[in-house]
């Protein structure tokens, strides 16, 4: 009975795949004037067979929709990035006694060689002194300055609220993701990339995204080798570019147990063929960021339909581990709508593997957090940013989903 429940669940979730956005409650200036659009189905093999099984997509289908991203999307990493021993790691400092006494910082250095070349890049790690180890922890994948990620907190900014996190029994990290790949159309020979990459890249070579979320993954690797931190419950998190990192992260690395996918917009959580004028664009990233994506991406300006894949998919690589989504009123840039009906459209591979998913279809009110079973969402009110708010709400679903 509990599998027919189940599978009754996905083909009720796969109703909603040909939808129109007509009348509904939206953050967007036009919402009524959008067109209906169709959705990749992410229960429908390469071969054209339905996926009725979680064998079915755990064996089979995760993959083929993973090809799909690295190819069209986000890109490959190179087998030499990958390869074990490419990257070693080493703590370089500690402090027992940081932030008045309540924590151990441990400052980490990351050295990526290749063909006799190195790049070096760093991570600050905060323990909990008091709390009953080992801890679930939180990975930054900080894209703005560097003094928002301060260790010293003698800077204190609530992009990085250290303090509050700690308090709540979670170790943090945080990265800079201009020390993995500079973020700049220039930065290409200062990056991780061509320290990498042998040749002229090809078209599904990786891109900047998919550097920082190997960066990301190697951050992982250091902290599974920590007694201090509990292995299968760290969050990754990020914001805007960064939230596009977190997720596509968590999509390829299943060690990650959540990821908090802060008003990412498009290449994120949002649904890329829900068009309006006041969003992003694959045309309008492509054009602004085009070394954020693979080349093979650029042949899908104004032209999302013939992409075969959509961002519901991309949360859904993560399931049956969490996904919690955050947006924000006043940004109509990453579609609000948009990032939220991402995770319903998950629904579907969620139902499949024995979870509810987020268990509704409307937005919630502004500032009441929406937690299913596997997915979560929010929307806050204020601009684009990512602050204690936000972080508060991330880290109730991390009780949730590690301390359940």
């Amino acid at each position: 009975m509990k599998t027919f429940a189940r599978r009754m669940a996905a083909v009720i979730a796969l109703i909603m795949i040909t939808t129109s956005d007509a009348g509904a409650r939206d953050f967007a200036p036009d919402a009524t004037n959008l067109p209906a659009y169709t959705l990749p189905d992410p229960l429908k093999a390469a071969d054209g067979k339905a996926v009725t099984t979680a064998e079915g997509w755990t064996k089979s289908r995760r993959a083929e929709v993973l090809e799909l991203f690295r190819t069209h999307v986000f890109g490959r990493v190179p087998p030499a990035a990958a390869a074990a021993g490419a990257v070693k790691s080493e703590v370089v400092g500690v402090d027992p006694g940081a932030i008045d006494g309540t924590a151990t910082l441990k400052r980490l250095k990351f050295t990526a060689t290749h063909g006799g070349k190195s790049l070096v890049f760093t991570a600050s790690l905060f323990i909990p002194n008091a709390a009953p180890k080992p801890v679930p922890a939180f990975i930054l994948i900080c894209n703005r300055g560097a003094t928002n990620i301060d260790p010293s907190r003698v800077l204190r900014s609530d992009f990085w609220p250290a303090e509050e996190i700690l308090a709540r029994g979670y170790a943090t990290a945080a990265y800079q993701v201009g020390e993995i790949d500079p973020d700049r159309k220039d930065g290409y020979a200062e990056g991780v990339r061509a320290l990498f990459d042998d040749g002229v890249p090809a078209p599904d070579a990786w891109a900047t995204l998919s550097a920082w979320a190997w960066g990301a993954s190697r951050i992982l690797d250091h902290l599974e080798t920590d007694p201090a931190i509990a292995k299968g419950k760290v969050a990754v998190i990020g914001h805007s570019r960064g939230g596009k990192t977190a997720l596509w992260a968590a999509a390829q690395d299943e060690r990650f147990g959540l990821a908090c996918v802060n008003e990412s917009g498009c290449g994120g959580a949002n649904l890329l063929r829900r068009r309006f004028e006041g969003r992003e664009s694959v045309a309008r990233i492509n054009k602004n960021f085009p070394y954020w994506f693979n080349a093979n991406f650029k042949r899908y300006d104004n032209r999302e339909d013939d992409l075969p894949v959509d961002h519901h998919m991309l949360s859904a690589l993560v399931a049956p581990r969490w996904v919690h989504v955050g947006s924000a009123e006043e940004d109509l840039w990453a579609d609000p709508r948009g990032e939220f009906l991402g995770l319903v459209h998950a629904a579907p591979v969620y139902a499949l593997l024995g979870k509810k998913g987020l268990g509704a279809r409307e937005m919630p009110p502004i500032g009441v957090p929406l937690r299913g079973d596997g997915l979560a969402y929010h929307i806050r009110a204020g601009k684009h940013n990512l602050g204690l708010e936000d972080w508060q709400a991330y880290l109730d679903t991390a009780d949730r989903a590690f301390r359940p």
